[in-house]
């Protein structure tokens, strides 16, 4: 019985990261791709792990507050006014990222 506890939590564990890395690319697909898929208006694009390190470097908190307050070309709240703070962490750790082939 222990065991089967055991399994349902990593499994329930792996369904989060899953369904959280699934939500980032869906917010990025939504609000951020027009941007950072080309790059226009100087936004880090995305999956350029070179262009996110400095960014990812100062933290979350840092990435949060300018997402949410705008920086440089980029509107307060990033197009997304409905996302949550943990829908902004999604789509910057997945932007960050190298792209999966």
């Amino acid at each position: 019985m222990m065991k089967m506890r055991v399994i349902a939590v990593i499994a329930a564990g792996l369904f989060s990261v899953a369904t959280q890395a699934a939500d980032g690319e869906a917010i990025y697909n939504k609000s951020c791709m027009f941007c950072h898929a080309s790059g226009v208006g100087g936004a880090p694009r995305a999956h350029d792990e070179a262009a996110w390190k400095s960014l990812m470097d100062k933290g979350m908190p840092s990435l949060l507050q300018a997402v949410k307050e705008g920086k440089g070309n980029m509107p307060p709240k990033a197009m997304c006014s409905s996302c949550s703070d943990d829908d902004y962490k999604a789509s910057i750790e997945f932007m960050a990222k190298k792209k999966a082939k």
